[in-house]
């Protein structure tokens, strides 16, 4: 067994490894070798590896065993015969080698070399003790004959000073003569086999000399006194000095351990056997016998720690590097252990790992402390944040300044080393002249000072701060200003932030209108100095009002919301977006390389809202129509911009929606047209500017009755009349359509009834209705009332609705159209297969009718795809069980095949144009009168 091998087991005992070196290379004649508490060889002196005594003990491991369990508590030696080489007997002893508390450290086995015999009892007990100390001790006359080794060993030159027992005693250290003296006595008396006693003795330099002496009574008189008593005297000094050095070692590791914390442990993961240190079970709060092998820590330890346990392990073998790790101890309810391990692979000749050796340390209170301190620190800073209070600290003889974290956050600083004159640069001129001189008052011995200072971030926003000076002078340091700085900017700002708040929209955050006019006053006029391009946009959300009436006023506030956030995520920083009013917004884009970038950004706007939008288990989506304007010259102040931006905008509606236009002459026209439109139509129904023309539908079965469709005609004095196509949408956009349809459906009915009273023959009078009719609260009560003023039936009353108004679906359309059913009001599609057609609302709501739209119908003769398409929706209206009418129909071709494709109801110009009621009246009674002339006369015959 190699020295490095040798040194590398006894690391873990704390042994000096100096002392080890001693041992292997003192030249006892001695064989002599250091076990462990286990029996396993440590390190071997050169006699002894002579032998091969190191190989014996691990060959006899049994043996020896077996001798160690002889050695009951108490006893420290043991006499033990190992077979040596050649046949011959090692005859020993084996030691325990113990701490303070009396546990057991190691072992010593001693073997003297072995010699010849010459056959004497005396001289072959000598021969076997060669080169010890030799006595022979006559006992009833107390004397002794000793060696000249004897002599030797203690440094006495001739005559032995001593030469009996009584005359030994007064040599025997003190401590040591009662033992001495129970030792002779139960060899005396029979108790033990032999004698063996461990004491010092003075040599002739003064000094205690550590010395073994064993014998054995060879005469003894007939009754059994002792007369004779042969032994030797052995040398164990340095035996006893290794022994207490190693019981010093092993104490100051102990110690060391206990004011560190750590533990020592070994494991062997051949045999898997694992030691470890008292230190290591004080720190895991496990006893001996509760200290497990390998897999039993596996159980012991956290899920996770036995995993991260298992990968070193795996990791160990493959790279055989040492490694430190923590792990986790649970404890039952009790708080799990933190434990910080230390482990170094010891390697055999090829590689292998022989042993492991390590320290374990108790972490758990350097995790709780700190824990405690981020806490405390984590909760120091969100104090600082919160209560917006950065502190530092300045020297006073090199004003070099420590800064904390809110203090940096404060100054609008990045985080890096800063001079204090570097940090003043940013205040103003009057702050700074205001610190500097509470600096000086201080350092004067003036009390503490507390002051107001303003300063810029670097981005340019004003900071206010009250900050208060002191000045530390503890012993031990050099004098410092310790300074707190605490943002008191919303407090000096509290009367600006007021009326700041009245500038933005408190829905979405934006800048309101009186904001947006001041922000694109100073752009306008930077622009023009600067010779820059500047556009506005004004947006507008397609069908906002409608979602707003359909799920609410909280959708529509979350529908704004999310729309400004949408639209503010495609701008610039130096762009200006505001909330003019209702579904409107305003931008301002400054800087354009070009013109055409404002299109660009309004199509990246449309693109962005036109993505849905989720409202609860509905999905919701919006269009916008944006009005572009350029600052041109007669364009150059707010109000001309605006209104510029506001009629492209309606150009774009008009346009389709979901579009952008740029603003032009013929934009501001139409403008102008539209303004003059919405001013009209306020006060044109109580000026009675409205009328109703009536256009039948014929039925293409002959003498079936015919319906009415009443059309609203709008005459202007002084501007004659104007088309329904161009004031509906505006009446639509401006909200008087609700009540100018109210007004359409009371006269259409009361003229309705006025018909049937007078005899006139048709099947039912229908009215145009617009979606946001249906969407207003309480319309289908309102229908129902008004059919009942004016005493007409709603089951003969129609409600024409377009496609795009049943797209719309909410829970209050559903109750509207369930309560049409109910009085059995019908429902008719107008100008199908022109918006969205969908068979899904067709079948969902209670309609009756489709109307084909005249643009199919007048160009089915002409193109055989367009008649296919009317042939389809007869059939697909009759599959449904509605029925089908035509509209614009104005040649005997087109009636022609319209009949035979099973067209139900012809409308159109062929066979009456829209009528004044008394005309329609007269075109009723002609018809009539015409299907009775038809009609075959009944002739009596005469008997």
């Amino acid at each position: 067994m190699s020295t490095a091998i040798l040194r590398g087991e006894t690391e873990h005992l704390g042994v000096d490894q100096g002392l080890i070196a001693s041992l292997l290379q003192h030249p006892l004649t001695s064989a002599l070798v250091l076990l462990d508490a286990e029996g396993r060889p440590l390190a071997a002196n050169q006699s002894a590896q002579m032998l091969g005594l190191p190989r014996t003990v691990e060959a006899y491991a049994q043996l020896m065993r077996d001798v160690r369990e002889r050695l009951v508590d108490g006893e420290n030696m043991l006499a033990c015969t190992l077979p040596g080489t050649a046949g011959r007997r090692l005859d020993g002893w084996l030691r325990c080698v113990r701490d303070e508390s009396g546990a057991l450290l190691a072992y010593t086995l001693s073997v003297p070399e072995p010699v010849g015999s010459d056959g004497t009892t005396r001289w072959e007990i000598a021969l076997d003790s060669a080169d010890h100390g030799l006595w022979d001790w006559d006992i009833p006359s107390d004397k002794i004959f000793r060696s000249e080794r004897w002599k030797q060993m203690l440094g006495y030159a001739g005559d032995a000073p001593v030469h009996g027992f009584n005359g030994l005693l007064p040599l025997v250290h003190g401590q040591d003569k009662e033992r001495l003296q129970q030792a002779i006595r139960a060899h005396f008396e029979g108790r033990t086999a032999t004698y063996m006693c461990e004491f010092r003795l003075r040599g002739q330099d003064g000094q205690w000399h550590w010395i073994l002496d064993r014998g054995r009574i060879v005469a003894r008189t007939a009754d059994g006194r002792p007369l004779r008593m042969v032994g030797t005297h052995t040398d164990i000094h340095e035996q006893k000095l290794l022994e207490q050095r190693l019981l010093d070692q092993q104490t100051l590791l102990r110690e060391a351990q206990r004011m560190t914390g750590m533990g020592s442990w070994s494991w062997d993961p051949r045999h898997d056997q694992f030691w470890c240190s008292h230190e290591f079970q004080r720190v895991t709060g496990l006893n001996e016998q509760q200290v497990p092998n390998s897999r039993g820590w596996l159980r012991l330890l956290s899920r996770d720690s036995s995993a991260q346990l298992v990968s070193i392990w795996r990791r160990m073998l493959s790279d055989k590097k040492p490694v430190n790790f923590d792990v986790e101890l649970p404890f039952g309810s009790q708080a799990p252990l933190h434990l910080r391990v230390w482990a170094q692979p010891q390697l055999e000749g090829d590689g292998t790992i022989q042993r492991v050796l390590g320290q374990v340390q108790n972490i758990t209170e350097q995790r709780q402390t700190d824990a405690l301190i981020r806490w405390r620190t984590e909760l120091l800073n969100r104090v600082s944040a919160l209560g917006k209070i950065g502190g530092c600290e300045i020297e006073v003889s090199t004003r070099r300044m420590q800064w904390t974290e809110e203090c940096y956050r404060i100054h609008g600083l990045r985080k890096e080393t800063i001079e204090l004159d570097q940090a003043l640069s940013l205040y103003t001129q009057d702050s700074r002249d205001a610190f500097e001189a509470a600096l000086a008052r201080i350092v004067e011995g003036s009390l503490p000072e507390q002051l107001d200072l303003c300063f810029h971030r670097p981005s340019g926003q004003r900071i206010w701060v009250q900050v208060l000076i002191e000045l530390d002078e503890r012993d031990g340091l050099p004098p410092r200003f310790v300074v707190l700085f605490r943002d008191i900017t919303h407090e000096r700002e509290a009367n600006e932030r007021i009326e700041l708040l009245a500038h933005y929209d408190l829905l979405t955050g934006l800048p309101n209108r009186q904001l947006l006019r001041e922000q694109s006053e100073k752009a306008m006029h930077d622009a023009i100095e600067r010779g820059s391009t500047l556009a506005m946009l004004f947006v507008n959300l397609d069908g906002f009002k409608s979602i707003n009436d359909s799920f609410g006023h909280a959708a529509g506030d979350a529908l704004l919301k999310l729309a400004a956030s949408r639209m503010h995520q495609q701008l610039r920083t130096s762009d200006l977006l505001a909330r003019l009013s209702g579904d409107e917004f305003v931008l301002v884009l400054r800087d354009l390389a070009e013109p055409g970038d404002a299109g660009h950004v309004a199509r990246k706007l449309i693109t962005a809202l036109a993505e849905p939008l989720p409202n609860g288990e509905n999905v919701i989506k919006i269009g916008a129509s944006i009005g572009i304007a350029l600052m041109e010259e007669g364009r150059q102040d707010f109000d001309s911009l605006l209104r510029a931006a506001d009629a492209a905008m309606y150009a774009a509606k008009e346009s389709g929606r979901n579009a952008c236009h740029y603003y032009s002459q013929d934009v501001l026209l139409r403008a102008q047209r539209r303004l003059e439109i919405e001013h009209a139509l306020h006060g044109a129904l109580d000026r009675e500017e409205f009328s109703l023309v009536y256009q039948p539908l014929v039925h293409t079965v002959e003498g079936h009755p015919p319906a009415i469709e009443a059309l609203l005609r709008w005459y202007r004095p002084g501007h004659g009349h104007c088309n329904p196509a161009e004031f509906i949408p505006i009446a639509e956009e401006c909200g008087e359509i609700v009540r100018l349809g109210d007004w359409v459906i009371s006269e259409a009915c009361r003229q309705a009834a006025a018909w049937h009273e007078a005899g006139l023959s048709f099947d039912r009078i229908s009215v145009n209705v617009s979606a946001m009719q249906l969407r207003d609260r309480g319309f289908a009560e309102r229908v129902i009332e008004l059919c009942q003023r004016n005493g007409w039936s709603p089951k003969r009353l129609e409600l024409e609705l377009t496609e795009s108004a049943l797209i719309r679906d909410s829970e209050s359309l559903r109750r509207c159209f369930e309560l049409f059913e109910q009085e059995g009001i019908l429902l008719a599609v107008d100008d199908f297969g022109t918006g969205f057609s969908n068979l899904h609302y067709l079948n969902r709501f209670p309609v009756q009718r489709l109307k084909i739209d005249r643009s199919f119908v007048q160009d089915m003769l002409h193109d055989s795809g367009t008649a296919k398409v009317t042939q389809a929706i007869v059939q697909l209206g009759h599959a449904l069980g509605m029925q089908v009418v035509a509209e614009g129909v104005e040649t005997v071709q087109e009636d022609e095949l319209l009949r035979e494709q099973g067209c139900d109801e012809i409308q159109g110009y062929l066979h009456s144009r829209p009528l004044p009621p008394r005309e329609l009246a007269a075109w009723l009674r002609a018809r009539q009168h015409a299907v009775s002339a038809s009609q075959p006369c009944l002739e009596l015959a005469t008997p």
